[in-house]
């Protein structure tokens, strides 16, 4: 016959079993904190974005990254994302693009107003601005979604200028996609553009014969960076790049900057994604 202090050491494992998912999983949460949807925007099909109201409030620098996640069970299905709001606002805001295979995005896609998921309490990320080396000017390339870090970072200065800051740099906003309606953040930046003598965005689409009525800028990243870079001035001696996005675009951008003799030190990537072999995306978005 089984003791008394055995039976009870059995419930106690059967107990700690059952409930060792559960513990495990409150502890995880320690790192987390509940946010709210509170506005969401769509693009385009597979192009939307959404801004989240946080029970606390997040600190983070402009072109850092916050990890979002939804529980499956007892495991968490997290993703970083890059922030697209400015440490000023309340709210925080990210723009998605839907991959498919990926993890976490095909469900935030179905997620609307009012629904709740779950970020991280710290934000993390090295992709900041660079307020250090004294460089007058700074040139920024992105593809799509690789736009999010760089409009947190021109609304913070956009913020600073407005609250008595005198602008003491010059940015640059190259930016590229398949097709106009995949800029999201046109409207915004190109209306600052227009206002400003220190920040410029040139968008470019790679695809015109499927956006005929497009009047802009033609061609790939690598294709126009050269020629915008040359054509605003930026030396590589007064400038810092930044490249985010697509990595065969950071690739050969880095290229292009080298040969016009940036720095290594003076070229910072954000790459949203790692190619598996032969090319393909892989599931991890």
């Amino acid at each position: 016959m089984m003791s008394v202090g055995a039976r009870l050491a059995t419930k106690l494992e059967l107990f700690e079993g059952k409930n060792r998912g559960a513990l495990l999983m409150a502890a995880g949460e320690d790192r987390f904190q509940r946010v709210q949807i509170v506005e969401r925007k769509d693009y385009a099909g597979d192009l939307w974005s959404i801004r989240v109201r946080p029970e606390e409030k997040l600190k983070f620098q402009p072109g850092q990254y916050a990890t979002l996640g939804i529980r499956d069970g007892d495991h968490m299905i997290e993703r970083p994302y890059s922030i697209v709001s400015s440490p000023h606002e309340e709210e925080i805001e990210f723009f998605f693009e839907l991959v498919p295979e990926g993890g976490l995005t095909p469900i935030l896609h179905h997620m609307g107003v009012g629904e709740t998921l779950w970020m991280r309490r710290q934000a993390k990320g090295r992709f900041a601005f660079d307020d250090k080396s004294g460089h007058l000017n700074h040139f920024l390339a992105a593809t799509v979604t690789g736009v999010a870090p760089f409009v947190s970072i021109v609304r913070n200065l956009t913020g600073e200028i407005r609250n008595g800051r005198t602008p003491n740099c010059k940015l640059a906003i190259l930016h590229g996609a398949s097709r106009s309606w995949e800029f999201a953040y046109r409207e915004e930046l190109q209306a600052l553009s227009n206002d400003s003598s220190w920040f410029r965005y040139v968008p470019a689409i790679s695809r015109p014969w499927e956006d005929p009525s497009w009047k802009g800028e033609v061609g790939r990243i690598e294709d126009v960076l050269r020629k915008h870079l040359d054509a605003l001035g930026f030396e590589p001696k007064t400038t810092t790049a930044y490249l985010c996005g697509h990595p065969q675009m950071i690739l050969n951008a880095q290229s292009i900057l080298q040969r016009r003799r940036f720095q290594k030190e003076f070229i910072r990537e954000e790459v949203y994604w790692v190619p598996e072999k032969g090319g393909s995306r892989p599931a991890s978005s």
